[in-house]
C-alpha cells in the first residue's frame, strides 16, 4: 500500500488523514448490541434520520415529536419510540410539565430539525418569512422561519444537558444571518452557551453533498470552542453506491426531449431549456455524474441520472441518504421514498456527530454529578 504524508508523520496524526467510509451501507440489525447509556428526545422527526444516527452511535432514542400524521406513521413503523407525540411543537410546549414523563426532564441531548424551506437558497426565502404555510400533508398552518425559536422554548422547558439543532446552509447567507444572531441570544438568555458548525455529507462519509448547519448548545461547564468538528471522510462518487438502473417514474417525453439537449457537464437542465425553449427554468432538475458525489437529494428528488438518463432509482436514493437497505417506507413510490430520506437528516451526518460529542457529554456528567454530591 502506497504511504501517505501522515504515515510519515506517525500516529500522532493519525486524526488528520483522510479516513474510507462504507457505513453508509446498513441494516437495522448493525444497531450496536451495547449503548452508551446517554438519552435523546428528537424534535421534528420525520423519517428519524436523526434518530438513525444517534442509535447507530449507541445513544438511546426514548422518544419524538413530529406534527404530521403519515410521517409520524413511518417513524413508529421503523423506530417504535416509548415516547411519542403527534401535535405542533408550540402545543408540547403548553403541556404542563407535570403532565409529562420524568426522564424528559433528564435527557443528555434535545434534538431538533425545524423545517427548513423557508431559509433554502432554492425557495422564496424572505418573501415566506413570517407567512403561514401548509405542509402538502394538511397538518394546520403555522409560520416556519421562527420554529427556530420555538424549538429553543423547548429547551428552556426540558433543560436538557446539550442541544444539538440542524438546518439548511441557507440560514448562514444573505438577511437570513439576523436568525441565526437571534438564536444565540435566545440560547444566551436562557444559560446555553452554543456555537455552529457548517457541516458537509460528503466530508463525513455521507455518499450525497448534504450540506447543514448544525447548532450545538449546553448548559454544562464545557468549552464548545474545543469541540473538533472537522471530518476528513474521503467522498464516495455515485458509480460507488449506484444500482444497475435507475427509474423511469415520471420520466414524460418531454423531459426526455430536453435532456437531449443537456451536454455533460450540466450542473441541470436550464442549459438545455435555453437552448431548446429560450426561457430559463428546471434548475431544480441535477444532474448525477457517475464519477461526482451525488447533488443534494430534495423532497421531491428531480435528480436526472447521467447514465441511464432516468432519475434515481429507489435503491439509490436509500444509499445516498444513508438510509438503512430495510427501512420501511409504508410506499413502493419513488416520490414517497424521496420525500421522506430528502426530509431527513442524512443518519451519518448525525452518528459522526454524537460518536464525537459522546465522551465530551459523559465527561461533563461526570463533573455534575461530583458538583451535586459536593
Amino acid at each position: 500500500m502506497q504511504q501517505t504524508f501522515f504515515d510519515l508523520l506517525g500516529s500522532d496524526f493519525n486524526h488528520l488523514k483522510t479516513k474510507q467510509s462504507n457505513d453508509w451501507y446498513w441494516h437495522f440489525k448493525d444497531y450496536p448490541k451495547e449503548k452508551n447509556g446517554l438519552k435523546v428526545f428528537s424534535c421534528f422527526a420525520c423519517g428519524g434520520g436523526s434518530t438513525m444516527g444517534y442509535k447507530l452511535a449507541g445513544y438511546d432514542v426514548i422518544g419524538d415529536l413530529e406534527i404530521d400524521k403519515r410521517m409520524n406513521s413511518v417513524y413508529l413503523a421503523n423506530h417504535s419510540p416509548k415516547h411519542n407525540y403527534v401535535l405542533d411543537i408550540r402545543d408540547f410546549n403548553n403541556i404542563p410539565n407535570n403532565e409529562l414523563p420524568k426522564e424528559l426532564f433528564d435527557l443528555d441531548i434535545l434534538d431538533g430539525s425545524p423545517p427548513c424551506t423557508t431559509f433554502s437558497m432554492a425557495g422564496k426565502r424572505e418573501k415566506s418569512w413570517g407567512v403561514k404555510k401548509k405542509f402538502r400533508e394538511g397538518q394546520k398552518e403555522q409560520t416556519l422561519d421562527d420554529l427556530s425559536f420555538v424549538f429553543i422554548d423547548t429547551v428552556n422547558k426540558l433543560k436538557p444537558r446539550f442541544v444539538i439543532m440542524e438546518n439548511v446552509e441557507g440560514l448562514t447567507k444573505g438577511n437570513a444571518w439576523g436568525y441565526v444572531q437571534r438564536i444565540y441570544k435566545q440560547f444566551h438568555d436562557i444559560g446555553y452557551k452554543v456555537k455552529h458548525w457548517l457541516l458537509k455529507g460528503e466530508q463525513m462519509g455521507v455518499p450525497q453533498k448534504r450540506h447543514r448547519v448544525f447548532f450545538i448548545a449546553t448548559k454544562l461547564n464545557v468549552d464548545l470552542e474545543k469541540l473538533d468538528m472537522s471530518f476528513l471522510y474521503a467522498p464516495i462518487n455515485f458509480e460507488e453506491v449506484k444500482s444497475q438502473e435507475g427509474s423511469m417514474e415520471g420520466i414524460t417525453d418531454n423531459l426526455l426531449g430536453l435532456i437531449k439537449y443537456a451536454k455533460y457537464g450540466d450542473r441541470n437542465l436550464e442549459n438545455a431549456c435555453m437552448k431548446a425553449r429560450g426561457k430559463s427554468s428546471f434548475f431544480n432538475y441535477c444532474f448525477v455524474y457517475d464519477d461526482q458525489v451525488a447533488p443534494t437529494l430534495t423532497a421531491h428528488c428531480n435528480n436526472i441520472r447521467w447514465d441511464t438518463k432516468t432519475r434515481l432509482s429507489k435503491q439509490d436514493i436509500i444509499s445516498i441518504s444513508s438510509f438503512p437497505q430495510d427501512y420501511n417506507f409504508l410506499t413502493d413510490s419513488l416520490d414517497g421514498v424521496s420525500y421522506v430520506c430528502g426530509m431527513s437528516v442524512p443518519p451519518l451526518m448525525i452518528k459522526r456527530i454524537s460518536e464525537r460529542l459522546e465522551p465530551v457529554i459523559l465527561k461533563a456528567k461526570q463533573e455534575e454529578s461530583k458538583d451535586e454530591f459536593n
